[in-house]
């Protein structure tokens, strides 16, 4: 019998990426008997960078399915006071123009929650050995051609044996650049300035306690708490990625930004977001980028999937990055279980571990393909309606643009926008359960189908 296959040898599943996506799938894989999971991340620790992530209800009905429930306290996260998960707030006068209810949310814990991204990775971690993390692994090769399985090899010059791996390495996913060197980003023009600090520091501003976005027809603005009496402020503007200004050609992640250009932007706005701007202590800047659909997110021969923002790279459209990464985890648990139930004794073969991913796939890439062509065609790139460049910086005269922002001011319009904005409660309240259950049962008939065909003789 092949090594890869005795009896008594665990199932090695190697993930790249130990950030939410890596660590919800090693907390979904180790539920599997038999298995031995290893994180290989390219930072050389662990640092609280980044700024706000919202979780839908899908995300955090997985996390509580997988046991992470000290994910979904209050206090490490926070939820709307009103039953409204998004409260749209006109930019000059702060009236209310809309808001986001969920539907079919039964559960308080469900609803949408806020958290720093370092909280949530925090409470994450929690779930895993940290023996099992490996960091200052950047990928440097992938050799799926050997006799002993899967190699990954690292710029270190170590390396590293598995049956299956999964990379959870980001929208800059070195095992997505390996497997689909053609694939590239580009930048969607939009620039995030943000920031996340001690909500003490707002002492004394009267402000709407629920999370909000404040819109006008050329921009808009977001604040609202996060867990552990944090606060986020998040504001931005586009420019013509072809021809940017000068200053923002080379802009990179995390690229300390202007606290005085990020007031400018808003200045006019509703008292309350100058307000808001004036307390910010500083802001960093966040680069958009996207890339078009993957038509497949297993390679290797079926040893390899990609998941989170290494499969899409959809922009952050509709906060849902990270619930649809965490529920990407959970749905290969549920096609290896499928495939591999707990009474198999034997680890899974090539042939099934690579069933096990055609079903993952065919769960998961549809769903996130349609949340990708929406983003592309509404959101990407637009963050209110009549969004306009920020052009360069110093030409045509400042008036130009002053005027071009009064001709656009146009309530009408900016209604025309709110009204128009697309329901993504199919979203962030879809079950991935369900939809695998789907895929299961479909996949049952057509093979019922196909042995009704074959000849008696045949069967």
């Amino acid at each position: 019998m092949d090594a890869l296959e005795s009896p008594g040898a665990p199932l090695r599943i190697a993930i790249s990426g130990a950030g939410i996506a890596g660590l919800t799938a090693a907390i979904s894989l180790r539920k599997l008997p038999g298995v031995v999971v290893d994180l290989y991340e390219q930072a050389a620790a662990f640092r609280e960078i980044g700024a706000s992530i919202g979780l839908g209800p899908n995300g955090l009905r997985t996390l509580e399915t997988l046991g992470v429930h000290n994910a979904l306290r209050e206090g490490v996260c926070i939820r709307q006071k009103g039953r409204h998960h998004q409260v749209y707030r006109h930019w000059r006068t702060g009236h209310v123009l809309a808001c986001d209810a969920h539907r079919a949310v039964t559960e308080s814990q469900h609803a949408t929650a806020r958290f720093h991204r370092a909280h949530l990775h925090a409470a994450l971690l929690v779930h895993v050995p940290l023996d099992t993390i490996h960091l200052g692994k950047k990928t440097a090769r992938i050799d799926v051609s050997g006799e002993d399985g899967l190699v990954l090899h690292f710029a270190d010059g170590t390396s590293a044996h598995a049956d299956l791996l999964i990379g959870a390495d980001g929208i800059h996913s070195a095992t997505r650049k390996w497997f689909v060197p053609h694939h590239k980003l580009h930048w969607t023009g939009w620039v995030a300035m943000r920031s996340t600090f001690d909500a003490s520091l707002l002492d004394g501003v009267d402000f709407p306690d629920d999370a909000a976005h404040w819109v006008a027809p050329h921009r808009s603005f977001f604040h609202g708490r996060l867990g552990h009496g944090q606060f986020t402020t998040v504001g931005g503007f586009t420019v013509d990625p072809a021809d940017p200004p000068e200053t923002y050609r080379n802009v990179r992640w995390d690229d300390p930004g202007s606290l005085q250009r990020l007031r400018d932007l808003y200045r006019g706005w509703h008292p309350t977001v100058q307000a808001l701007l004036e307390k910010t202590p500083y802001t960093r800047l966040y680069p958009n980028m996207a890339g078009e659909p993957l038509d497949t997110w297993v390679y290797g021969g079926g040893c390899v999937a990609l998941i989170g923002d290494a499969a899409h790279t959809h922009g952050g459209a509709f906060a849902a990055g990270g619930s649809l990464a965490i529920d990407d985890a959970f749905c290969l648990l549920l096609a290896l279980q499928h495939v591999w139930p707990a009474t198999a004794g034997a680890k899974p073969c090539p042939t099934q571990i690579q069933h096990a991913l055609r079903l993952f796939e065919a769960t998961r890439l549809p769903h996130v393909a349609k949340v990708m062509t929406l983003a592309r065609h509404q959101i990407i790139g637009k963050l209110a309606p009549g969004q306009k460049s920020e052009g360069s910086e110093g030409s045509k005269g400042s008036e130009d643009a002053r005027r071009d922002g009064r001709a656009a001011d146009d309530d009408e319009k900016l209604m025309a926008f709110i009204r128009s904005r697309p329901d993504t409660a199919w979203i962030n309240e879809h079950s991935v359960e369900a939809a695998f259950r789907e895929v299961v049962e479909a996949e049952a008939a057509a093979s019922r189908v196909d042995r009704d065909r074959l000849p008696h003789s045949q069967l």
